[in-house]
């Protein structure tokens, strides 16, 4: 990973200089200073800068032009303005003109810090989303329901569509509200089965009597009760998709009865003798651990060996913060309330909570947090979350951090940010945007192995 660079431009040397010591506190190295925008715009020819911190007011060039100048060099440099007073006129136009944040004097390490780490997780987003234009799908479309910033779902993206391009059944495994049905589709529309028929059924809800004539379909008369022919699950898909849902849920008889149709492609309709064949590709899904029930003699191993082949497993929400508050967009704009905002704290809380529910729910809480914010802006409290792990709010957190030695702030920051990755050191390290091994070396100082 290219170590971080960074531009402070301001007229008072004090100042610079005290902003380049917190940014050497936070671990960056590559701080550039600048006490006359003409510096500033002198150095953008000759490389890029990751993050820009500018000073509002400045003789010669105010803070605007020099935000223009830059934003048109280099478009992915994320920009703060620093000024020594608040004005609402000054910061909208300034996040018109590009502008992420904007900072009023005097600095707090704990300020600065957070505004730094909101922008470089903006950039970190905005990078994983133009990684996903330039590795471009063959079939973008097909996937475009599935919104992600995640280098992990991109891959996975990537590997759906490689299975798309054969009929050999297709297993997916993730928690519930991941979006499995969603993935399913996408590999439908990829597929060269896209004009046939997608059917999606969940088996849980198919009574155990009642599943041949569902899924074989049945003749007039072939049982009490079947006045009339009805059509199985495979012959509406034929051509097409057939996705079961929560396969883990069917009993072994029953499993048996679709391994025959996997390794056969024939079907008997209740109450007929002739076999049929359908020409239909099954996806499977399901929240549970197939292997763990094959042990438990609850799943046929020769089922799962048939379908575990072209395997697809959805990591859960909370392995993939980074499409948190992408997700948050594309829920709210198509809400009943597409123009409700989040405040900074309920951003917070969004992208700490662990959402076991995933991305169902999220959904309902925003959805829900959009009716109840009648000025249009979401704050933490609209959210009805737990906020137990949610870091305090910056000026409570400044008044404690003011009182403690910076080991301590490092520690607790480190964990904080460890504890919410649910331990996951690789993540962690690249969310801190330190090596691996500095990390193992810090954690096991704190105790941890």
């Amino acid at each position: 990973m290219s170590a971080l660079s960074f531009l402070v431009v301001d007229d008072e040397q004090d100042f610079l200089d005290s902003v380049k010591r917190l940014l050497k506190l936070e671990g960056y190295n590559q701080v550039f200073l600048c006490n006359d925008p003409s510096q500033a715009l002198t150095l953008l020819e000759e490389r890029t800068f990751d993050v820009a911190f500018l000073d509002i007011t400045m003789p010669k060039m105010d803070g605007l032009t020099l935000l223009e100048h830059i934003k048109a060099a280099s478009p992915q440099t994320e920009c703060i303005i620093i000024t020594a007073h608040e004005s609402a006129p000054l910061v909208v136009k300034a996040i018109r003109r590009g502008a992420y944040d904007y900072l009023v004097k005097p600095l707090t390490p704990s300020l600065m810090n957070h505004a730094l780490q909101r922008a470089l997780e903006r950039k970190h987003l905005l990078a994983s989303l133009q990684l996903r234009s330039q590795e471009s799908l063959d079939h973008p479309h097909a996937f475009s329901e599935i919104i992600t910033g995640s280098p992990r779902m991109l891959r996975l993206l990537h590997e759906a569509e490689l299975h798309a391009s054969s009929d050999i059944p297709v297993l997916i495994t993730g928690e519930t509200g991941v979006g499995k049905e969603l993935l399913a589709q996408g590999i439908h529309r990829a597929s060269h089965r896209n004009h046939g028929p997608f059917v999606a059924v969940n088996l849980i809800s198919i009574a155990p009597t009642l599943f041949e004539s569902t899924f074989f379909g049945h003749t007039k008369g072939a049982f009490t009760g079947a006045e009339k022919p009805q059509q199985g699950l495979l012959a509406q898909a034929e051509g097409g998709t057939l996705f079961l849902d929560e396969i883990g849920d069917l009993s072994l008889e029953l499993q048996g009865k679709l391994l025959r149709f996997l390794q056969e492609k024939e079907y008997i309709p209740v109450g007929e003798t002739r076999a049929r064949y359908a020409d239909v590709r099954i996806i499977a899904a399901t929240h549970q651990d197939l292997e763990q029930l094959v042990k438990q003699h609850r799943f046929r191993k020769d089922l799962l060996y048939r379908l575990q082949f072209a395997h697809l497993a959805i990591p859960p929400l909370r392995q993939r913060k980074e499409d948190i508050l992408l997700l948050t967009k594309q829920i709210l704009t198509a809400s009943n309330r597409p123009s409700a905002t989040l405040s900074l704290g309920a951003e917070q809380v969004l992208q700490m909570h662990q959402w076991p529910g995933n991305i169902r729910e999220l959904k309902g809480t925003l959805e829900a947090a959009a009716n109840l914010a009648e000025d249009g802006t979401i704050t933490k409290e609209h959210l009805r979350l737990p906020t137990t792990s949610i870091s305090q709010s910056p000026s409570v957190q400044e008044k404690q951090e003011d009182l403690l030695p910076l080991a301590e702030i490092e520690r607790q920051h480190i964990l904080r940010v460890y504890k919410a990755l649910d331990g996951n050191k690789s993540q962690t390290a690249r969310v801190l945007e330190i090596g691996l091994q500095t990390l193992h070396r810090k954690l096991k100082s704190y105790g941890i192995s």
